[in-house]
């Protein structure tokens, strides 16, 4: 048994070796990587940001109705293009109550105050017509009285409009108007809707929507960290979602002066005057992008931003530049402008330096296909 298991140890011994030496001989046989390297080249940068946003009108009216009522009519659809005083719909007046009801009494209360003004004037008018009063005092007695017919008409021009609308008209309807000109962007109304006339308490009701559509800026929003490098009357470029491979030309005009957390991160409202191209109609409300240049240096230094490493504790920034065949040092360098591609090289490399390009992968080989039977 002892000499079984002795012969038994050899052979496993003998296998070990076997599978070792394969080992060892398919890792020497793997070619080492074989880095190649670039030089730094001289260039433009331009640094830019994007801001997100959309186009609006610069102006947009809501025209609402004077009075209170139901729609009658309406005469204009969304994108008609209108002018100022142009007919937009009609209402018909249907009265409050409360504001009917207050307009009654206050015309029964100038009808008093008439009636006892009028007894008045007309007992003072006799006393000076003997010479008992003076002229100073009957013309006292008399303002009173105008003022008291005046107040009557006034009572009664109110409880019309309440009524009808206007002091003018037989019929109980108003009509509402553009007070611009421009384009029908909205009607929120249908006929037979009611509407409320704006006063202190209560904005009104829209009728119609105008603004001009040949007058856009973009609305859009910056981060925080780049909004220090704005300037009023930059020069933008906006892309819209809707017009591709076309990008207007614009000017900012409004930077916010508070800024408002949005999802963990500070974001600053722009605005910026869009230039449109006449050839292209740009709807109210298009998603669009502003490009924006931060900062431009033109012939100077730069290496491809790939080629960059960074210390694990410093974060520094470093490349490893060749000093022999398959052979790299450190050398530690101090960056500026980049634009995601390229990057500025302040110090630490030359033109002729050979930049190690340290992530090289392996091409992948391909498993060798096995006969099928």
């Amino acid at each position: 048994m002892k000499k079984i298991f002795k012969i038994l140890l050899v052979v496993v011994f003998i296998a070990l070796l076997g599978f070792s030496g394969k080992y060892l001989i398919d890792s020497n046989s793997k070619s080492p990587i074989i880095f190649t390297t670039e030089k730094a080249f001289k260039t433009s940068i331009e640094e830019k940001t994007v801001a997100t946003g959309k186009v609006i009108p610069e102006d947009e009216v809501e025209i609402k109705p004077q009075v209170s009522g139901i729609i009658e009519k309406i005469y204009v659809k969304e994108g008609d293009a209108i002018k100022t005083g142009d007919l937009i719909a009609k209402v018909k007046v249907v009265p409050n109550e409360q504001a009917l009801n207050s307009a009654r009494g206050r015309v029964q209360n100038a009808q008093i105050s008439l009636a006892n003004a009028q007894q008045d004037f007309n007992r003072n008018k006799a006393l000076f017509d003997k010479g008992v009063i003076s002229t100073q005092d009957f013309q006292n007695v008399k303002l009173r009285y105008d003022q008291a017919e005046q107040e009557v008409k006034n009572a009664r021009n109110d409880l019309q409009i309440i009524r009808q609308g206007s002091t003018g008209g037989a019929q109980a309807i108003t009509n509402v108007r553009a007070s611009v000109a421009g384009t029908i962007l909205e009607i929120p109304v249908e006929k037979g809707d009611q509407v409320i006339q704006s006063n202190n308490f209560n904005d009104g009701t829209t009728v119609a929507t105008i603004a001009d559509l040949t007058k856009m800026i973009f609305e859009g929003k910056v981060d925080e960290a780049e909004v220090s490098k704005l300037k009023i009357n930059m020069p933008l470029k906006v892309s819209l979602g809707a017009i591709r491979d076309k990008e207007f030309d614009a000017k900012l005009k409004f930077i916010a002066p508070k800024g408002n957390e949005e999802q963990g991160a500070v974001q600053f409202k722009i605005e910026g005057e869009v230039f449109l191209d006449d050839s292209y109609f740009v709807r109210a409300g298009y998603s669009a992008n502003a490009s924006i240049v931060l900062d431009t240096k033109n012939d100077i230094l730069a290496i491809k931003e790939a080629l960059l490493q960074f210390d694990k504790d410093t974060e520094d920034p470093y490349v490893e530049v060749k000093i022999g065949d398959q052979e790299f040092k450190r050398k530690d360098i101090e960056i500026g402008l980049s634009d995601g591609i390229n990057v500025e090289i302040l110090s630490g490399l030359t033109e002729e330096d050979e930049i190690k390009v340290w992530n090289k992968t392996e091409p992948i080989k391909k498993e060798p296909e096995t006969a099928q039977d």
